[in-house]
C-alpha cells in the first residue's frame, strides 16, 4: 500500500488476541476450589493425622498433659496387626460375594428382558425396577430392619400362621443375607439402567442380520448383546466392589435392632468406632488411609486385568 508520498508501506497482519485462551480455565476455578476444599485438603489432613499420636504425661490432667507428637508409621503398623480390622475386611468380602453376583446378574437379566421387542410396559417396568434406588439408604435399611423383626414383620406373621420355620435374620450368617438383600434391592435398578442404556445404543441392523441368519433371541442375547455391553458390566462391577468395601449404612442402621451385630462389623464401622467411640482419630485416620489404598490397588488391578482381556478379544 502506498502512502501520501508515493512510497510503499507494508502492512503487518494483526496477531489474534490471546486473552480469550485462558477463559476455559477460569470456568474450572470454582470446581477446582471445591475439589481442593472438600477432597484434597481433608485427605491430606487425614494422612497428616495418621502420622501422629497423642502422648500423655502423668495422669493426663492439666494444661499440656496431652501433646500431639510424631509417630511415623506406628499407626499403620497397629492397623495391619489389628485382627478385628482384618475380620471386618473378611466380612465385607463375604458380603460382596453375595451381593455383587446377585445384583449384577439380576440387573443384566432385567436389562435384557426390557430390551426385547415383545417387552410390554417397558417404561413402567424400568421405573419400577429403578425406584428402590431412589429411596435413601438409611430409610431402606430401617424399613427392611423392621421387616426383619419377628414382632412387627408381616412375613413372620404369615410364617406363624402356616406353622413354618421362623429364621432369625439377625443371627450369624443370616446377617450377610439380610444386608445383601437390602443392597440388592436398592442397587439392582441403577445397574440395570446402565446396562440397558448400553443395549439401546446397539444398532438395530445387527439384530436384523442375526435374525436373518437364523439366530434366536437367546443366541442374540448371549453372543451379541452381552459381549457388546461387557464394558458396562465391568464398570458396574468396579462400582459394586468399591461400594462393598465401603458398606456402612445397612449394618449401622440395623445395629440398634439387634445385639448380635459387632460395632466393627465392616471396615467403615471399625473406623467410626475408633474415631467417635474410642476417640482415637489418629488410628482411625491410618485405618481410613489403608482402606483407601486397598480400594485403589484392588480397583487398579481389576481394571488392568479387564483391559488386558479386552485387548486380547479385539486382537
Amino acid at each position: 500500500m502506498a502512502d501520501g508520498t508515493g512510497t510503499a508501506k507494508s502492512v503487518r497482519p494483526s496477531r489474534p488476541r490471546r486473552s480469550g485462551r485462558s477463559a476455559p480455565y477460569w470456568f474450572l476455578v470454582p470446581t477446582l476450589v471445591l475439589f481442593a476444599a472438600f477432597t484434597v485438603i481433608p485427605v491430606g489432613y487425614a494422612v497428616w493425622l495418621s502420622l501422629h499420636k497423642v502422648q500423655v504425661k502423668g495422669i493426663g490432667l492439666g494444661k499440656g498433659a496431652r501433646e500431639q507428637v510424631w509417630n511415623g508409621f506406628g499407626n499403620y503398623a497397629d492397623v495391619l496387626q489389628d485382627s478385628e480390622f482384618g475380620h471386618s475386611v473378611l466380612r465385607a468380602f463375604g458380603y460382596g460375594l453375595i451381593v455383587i453376583p446377585t445384583m449384577l446378574g439380576l440387573a443384566l437379566v432385567f436389562a435384557l428382558m426390557l430390551d426385547t421387542p415383545k417387552a410390554r410396559s417397558a417404561p413402567f417396568a424400568r421405573l419400577a425396577i429403578f425406584l428402590p434406588y431412589a429411596v435413601p439408604g438409611i430409610i431402606a435399611a430401617l424399613m427392611w430392619g423392621f421387616l426383619y423383626l419377628p414382632d412387627v414383620s408381616p412375613f413372620y406373621y404369615l410364617l406363624r400362621m402356616f406353622d413354618l420355620p421362623q429364621p432369625d435374620l439377625f443371627d450369624g450368617g443370616n446377617l450377610y443375607l439380610s444386608f445383601a438383600n437390602i443392597a440388592v434391592w436398592g442397587g439392582t435398578g441403577f445397574n440395570m439402567i446402565v446396562i440397558y442404556t448400553a443395549l439401546r445404543a446397539i444398532p438395530p441392523d445387527i439384530y436384523e442380520a442375526a435374525r436373518i441368519d437364523g439366530a434366536s433371541s437367546l443366541n442374540i442375547a448371549l453372543k451379541i448383546k452381552i459381549p457388546i455391553v461387557m464394558p458396562s458390566l465391568v464398570l458396574t462391577f468396579f462400582f459394586s466392589v468399591i461400594a462393598t468395601l465401603q458398606v456402612f449404612t445397612e449394618p449401622m442402621a440395623l445395629k440398634p435392632l439387634t445385639n448380635g451385630l459387632s460395632t466393627t462389623w465392616s471396615p467403615l464401622m471399625a473406623i467410626y468406632d475408633s474415631a467417635f467411640l474410642k476417640s482415637d482419630v489418629y488410628g482411625a485416620s491410618a485405618t481410613a488411609v489403608v482402606l483407601a489404598l486397598a480400594t485403589f490397588v484392588l480397583s487398579f488391578t481389576l481394571l488392568r486385568i479387564s483391559d488386558r482381556y479386552t485387548r486380547e478379544d479385539r486382537a
